[in-house]
């Protein structure tokens, strides 16, 4: 199954299902076929965060923030992929972006407050 678009839609039925693991496979198949699509990159990048793979997870959005800087949910989840893995002052940015772009979302706020307090404790 060498169909991009195949591969995206059975990665995110999986992603859907619950099946992060699995969807991470057919995923990257896509990712590796089309490496600038910022979609495929993302739900692989949701797979990877949901199999707590945060080190994978946050490199796959910081791809998609590269194509698309405004893009909240991608920064979001760097930041928080980040955030789990101890690196509070580097989540700052990201969450504090994301912040910015959508302020009505607490949960970003929140966040963007934690890695704070946790950075400036270290």
């Amino acid at each position: 199954m060498d169909n991009v678009y195949e591969l995206y839609q059975n990665g995110t039925r999986l992603l859907e299902d619950g099946d992060y693991h699995a969807a991470a496979v057919p995923l990257a198949r896509a990712r590796d076929l089309e490496p600038d699509k910022t979609s495929i990159r993302e739900a692989l990048g949701r797979a990877l965060f949901r199999s707590q793979r945060y080190r994978e997870a946050a490199a796959e959005f910081e791809a998609v923030v590269e194509h698309a800087p405004t893009n909240d949910f991608a920064l979001f989840c760097l930041g928080r992929a980040l955030q789990l893995q101890g690196k509070h002052h580097e989540a700052r940015k990201p969450l504090a972006l994301a912040s910015t772009l959508r302020p009505e979302r607490a949960d970003y706020r929140h966040y963007r407050d934690r890695a704070r307090r946790a950075s400036e404790a270290a």
